[in-house]
Protein backbone atom coordinates (compact mmCIF):
# COMPACT_ATOMS: atom_id res chain seq x y z
CA UNK A 1 0.00 0.00 0.00
CA UNK A 2 2.95 1.97 0.04
CA UNK A 3 2.10 4.11 3.49
CA UNK A 4 -1.04 5.67 2.19
CA UNK A 5 -4.45 5.06 3.42
CA UNK A 6 -7.38 3.81 0.51
CA UNK A 7 -9.71 6.20 0.17
CA UNK A 8 -12.13 4.14 1.30
CA UNK A 9 -10.51 3.84 4.48
CA UNK A 10 -10.40 7.87 5.02
CA UNK A 11 -11.53 9.24 8.05
CA UNK A 12 -12.60 12.50 7.81
CA UNK A 13 -10.89 15.24 9.94
CA UNK A 14 -13.40 17.53 12.68
CA UNK A 15 -12.78 20.36 9.37
CA UNK A 16 -14.73 16.96 7.09
CA UNK A 17 -17.03 16.32 9.57
CA UNK A 18 -18.39 19.46 10.60
CA UNK A 19 -18.28 20.19 6.48
CA UNK A 20 -20.57 16.97 5.71
CA UNK A 21 -22.75 17.58 8.59
CA UNK A 22 -23.43 21.50 7.52
CA UNK A 23 -23.99 20.36 4.00
CA UNK A 24 -26.70 18.02 4.72
CA UNK A 25 -28.32 20.06 7.20
CA UNK A 26 -28.41 23.06 4.75
CA UNK A 27 -29.52 20.56 1.70
CA UNK A 28 -33.02 20.22 2.58
CA UNK A 29 -33.51 24.26 3.07
CA UNK A 30 -32.11 24.88 -0.06
CA UNK A 31 -32.97 28.41 -1.60
CA UNK A 32 -34.57 28.88 1.75
CA UNK A 33 -31.62 29.09 3.37
CA UNK A 34 -30.19 31.31 1.29
CA UNK A 35 -32.85 33.78 1.34
CA UNK A 36 -32.71 33.65 5.01
CA UNK A 37 -29.34 34.72 5.25
CA UNK A 38 -30.54 38.09 3.21
CA UNK A 39 -33.70 38.29 5.51
CA UNK A 40 -34.13 42.30 6.65
CA UNK A 41 -35.63 42.65 10.04
CA UNK A 42 -38.80 43.40 9.29
CA UNK A 43 -38.20 39.93 6.68
CA UNK A 44 -40.15 41.80 3.76
CA UNK A 45 -37.47 42.58 0.62
CA UNK A 46 -35.46 45.50 -0.20
CA UNK A 47 -36.01 47.49 -2.09
CA UNK A 48 -39.67 47.87 -1.64
CA UNK A 49 -42.81 50.29 -2.26
CA UNK A 50 -44.49 51.84 0.92
CA UNK A 51 -46.82 54.99 1.62
CA UNK A 52 -46.28 57.32 4.04
CA UNK A 53 -49.28 57.02 6.24
CA UNK A 54 -49.23 60.44 7.73
CA UNK A 55 -49.65 64.28 6.55
CA UNK A 56 -46.79 64.88 8.22
CA UNK A 57 -43.51 62.66 8.62
CA UNK A 58 -39.90 63.94 9.67
CA UNK A 59 -36.78 62.96 7.87
CA UNK A 60 -33.74 62.09 9.92
CA UNK A 61 -30.38 62.00 8.78
CA UNK A 62 -30.43 58.85 10.92
CA UNK A 63 -32.11 55.46 12.20
CA UNK A 64 -33.25 57.06 15.63
CA UNK A 65 -35.13 60.00 17.38
CA UNK A 66 -31.49 61.45 18.44
CA UNK A 67 -30.70 62.23 14.79
CA UNK A 68 -32.02 65.87 13.20
CA UNK A 69 -35.05 66.21 11.06
CA UNK A 70 -33.76 66.61 7.87
CA UNK A 71 -37.58 67.98 6.46
CA UNK A 72 -40.81 66.86 7.03
CA UNK A 73 -43.02 65.41 4.45
CA UNK A 74 -46.43 66.91 3.86
CA UNK A 75 -48.20 64.41 1.91
CA UNK A 76 -50.22 61.75 3.22
CA UNK A 77 -49.77 58.48 1.14
CA UNK A 78 -46.78 59.48 -1.10
CA UNK A 79 -45.17 56.84 -2.49
CA UNK A 80 -41.59 55.89 -1.18
CA UNK A 81 -38.71 53.04 -1.59
CA UNK A 82 -37.33 51.25 1.32
CA UNK A 83 -33.89 51.10 0.36
CA UNK A 84 -32.76 49.76 3.72
CA UNK A 85 -34.00 49.27 7.25
CA UNK A 86 -33.29 48.16 11.05
CA UNK A 87 -35.52 47.04 13.50
CA UNK A 88 -37.76 50.18 13.85
CA UNK A 89 -36.49 52.30 11.15
CA UNK A 90 -36.44 52.23 7.15
CA UNK A 91 -34.36 54.30 5.07
CA UNK A 92 -36.42 55.64 2.10
CA UNK A 93 -35.85 57.49 -1.04
CA UNK A 94 -38.67 59.61 -2.09
CA UNK A 95 -39.42 60.85 -5.89
CA UNK A 96 -37.54 63.33 -6.09
CA UNK A 97 -34.75 61.52 -4.98
CA UNK A 98 -34.42 62.56 -1.50
CA UNK A 99 -32.94 60.14 0.92
CA UNK A 100 -33.38 60.24 4.57
CA UNK A 101 -34.70 58.18 7.41
CA UNK A 102 -38.58 57.75 8.97
CA UNK A 103 -39.63 55.67 11.59
CA UNK A 104 -41.36 51.86 10.88
CA UNK A 105 -44.75 53.32 12.14
CA UNK A 106 -44.71 56.12 9.84
CA UNK A 107 -45.15 54.06 6.86
CA UNK A 108 -47.77 51.78 5.25
CA UNK A 109 -47.53 48.73 2.79
CA UNK A 110 -50.15 49.58 0.78
CA UNK A 111 -48.79 50.91 -2.83
CA UNK A 112 -49.42 54.49 -4.56
CA UNK A 113 -47.67 55.78 -7.62
CA UNK A 114 -46.91 58.91 -8.99
CA UNK A 115 -47.40 60.57 -11.90
CA UNK A 116 -44.18 62.56 -12.19
CA UNK A 117 -44.34 64.03 -15.75
CA UNK A 118 -45.21 67.37 -16.95
CA UNK A 119 -47.96 66.46 -18.72
CA UNK A 120 -51.31 64.73 -18.03
CA UNK A 121 -51.57 61.00 -18.58
CA UNK A 122 -54.52 59.44 -20.18
CA UNK A 123 -55.67 56.58 -18.18
CA UNK A 124 -57.19 54.16 -20.65
CA UNK A 125 -60.31 51.71 -20.49
CA UNK A 126 -57.90 48.63 -21.48
CA UNK A 127 -54.20 48.44 -21.56
CA UNK A 128 -53.11 49.28 -24.75
CA UNK A 129 -52.53 53.31 -26.42
CA UNK A 130 -55.54 53.04 -28.87
CA UNK A 131 -58.41 51.86 -26.02
CA UNK A 132 -61.08 54.89 -24.81
CA UNK A 133 -59.45 57.58 -22.60
CA UNK A 134 -61.75 57.39 -18.91
CA UNK A 135 -59.55 60.77 -17.36
CA UNK A 136 -56.18 62.41 -17.35
CA UNK A 137 -54.05 62.24 -14.39
CA UNK A 138 -52.51 64.68 -13.68
CA UNK A 139 -48.58 65.87 -12.97
CA UNK A 140 -47.73 65.29 -9.58
CA UNK A 141 -51.08 63.17 -8.90
CA UNK A 142 -51.61 60.14 -6.49
CA UNK A 143 -53.34 57.23 -7.42
CA UNK A 144 -53.55 53.87 -5.66
CA UNK A 145 -51.67 51.03 -7.38
CA UNK A 146 -53.53 47.84 -8.15
CA UNK A 147 -51.98 45.80 -10.33
CA UNK A 148 -48.78 45.74 -13.05
CA UNK A 149 -48.87 43.39 -16.24
CA UNK A 150 -47.09 43.93 -19.65
CA UNK A 151 -45.75 47.05 -19.19
CA UNK A 152 -48.72 48.94 -18.39
CA UNK A 153 -50.76 49.39 -14.47
CA UNK A 154 -53.90 49.40 -13.32
CA UNK A 155 -54.20 52.60 -10.87
CA UNK A 156 -57.26 53.59 -9.51
CA UNK A 157 -57.69 57.95 -8.43
CA UNK A 158 -60.71 59.75 -7.66
CA UNK A 159 -63.26 57.30 -8.49
CA UNK A 160 -61.59 56.03 -11.68
CA UNK A 161 -60.17 53.13 -12.39
CA UNK A 162 -58.07 52.24 -15.50
CA UNK A 163 -54.50 51.41 -17.02
CA UNK A 164 -51.99 53.91 -17.50
CA UNK A 165 -47.98 52.83 -19.11
CA UNK A 166 -45.61 51.51 -16.03
CA UNK A 167 -43.13 54.08 -17.47
CA UNK A 168 -45.01 56.89 -16.72
CA UNK A 169 -45.18 55.95 -13.06
CA UNK A 170 -42.73 56.59 -9.85
CA UNK A 171 -43.77 53.61 -7.53
CA UNK A 172 -43.68 50.72 -9.75
CA UNK A 173 -39.27 50.23 -11.04
CA UNK A 174 -38.18 46.76 -8.67
CA UNK A 175 -34.67 48.29 -9.24
CA UNK A 176 -32.89 50.81 -6.77
CA UNK A 177 -34.25 54.38 -7.15
CA UNK A 178 -31.71 56.43 -5.32
CA UNK A 179 -28.87 53.66 -4.50
CA UNK A 180 -26.66 55.33 -1.87
CA UNK A 181 -27.15 58.97 -2.84
CA UNK A 182 -26.64 61.32 -0.33
CA UNK A 183 -29.66 63.13 1.94
CA UNK A 184 -30.48 65.92 -0.29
Amino acid sequence: MNGQVEPSRRRPGVAGIVLLATAFALAPLGAAAIADARRTPSGLPVPRYVTLKFGSVNARSGPGDDYPALWAYQVRGLPVQVIAESSEWRRICDPDRGVAWVHMRTTDGRRNVLHLAGAPLRVQAAARSDSRTLALLQPRALAALQRCESGWCRISADGVSGWVPAASLWGVDDRPQCGSAPAR
